[in-house]
């Protein structure tokens, strides 16, 4: 287990690889505006970790302006698939996870 949060330990890792799970190659402002309240700059540093841990490809199509586009690679596809179990598990206990945010902000208001 601490191996694969050495990788996806990241805030914003596993919003990436659940945005990309789908066989999309995506640009960078289409994954920050699904991804959500993310900085530029964090997206940046956490797509570079993820393309040197070998979880996702950057596809530079060498032209001007700038086109790149990010997907993930045969092993952060094989990451991906353990997921789903995960996305199950959330979308059944939806009120239980939403009582326990709302919780949340009170006690930090």
């Amino acid at each position: 287990m601490e191996a694969v949060l050495d990788l996806i330990g990241g805030k914003w890792k596993l919003l990436i690889v659940y945005h990309l799970m789908h066989g999309e190659q995506l640009r960078f402002s289409e994954l920050r505006r699904l991804v959500g309240n993310v900085s530029e700059k964090m997206l940046s540093q956490q797509l570079k970790e993820m393309t040197c841990d070998g979880l996702v490809r950057r596809i530079d199509f060498r032209t001007v302006p700038p086109h790149v586009e990010y997907a993930l690679t045969s092993f952060g596809k094989n990451l991906a698939k353990t997921f789903q179990p995960l996305c199950a598990w959330g979308s059944e206990n939806m009120e239980e996870i939403a009582a326990i945010s709302s919780a949340r902000a009170i006690r930090k208001a």
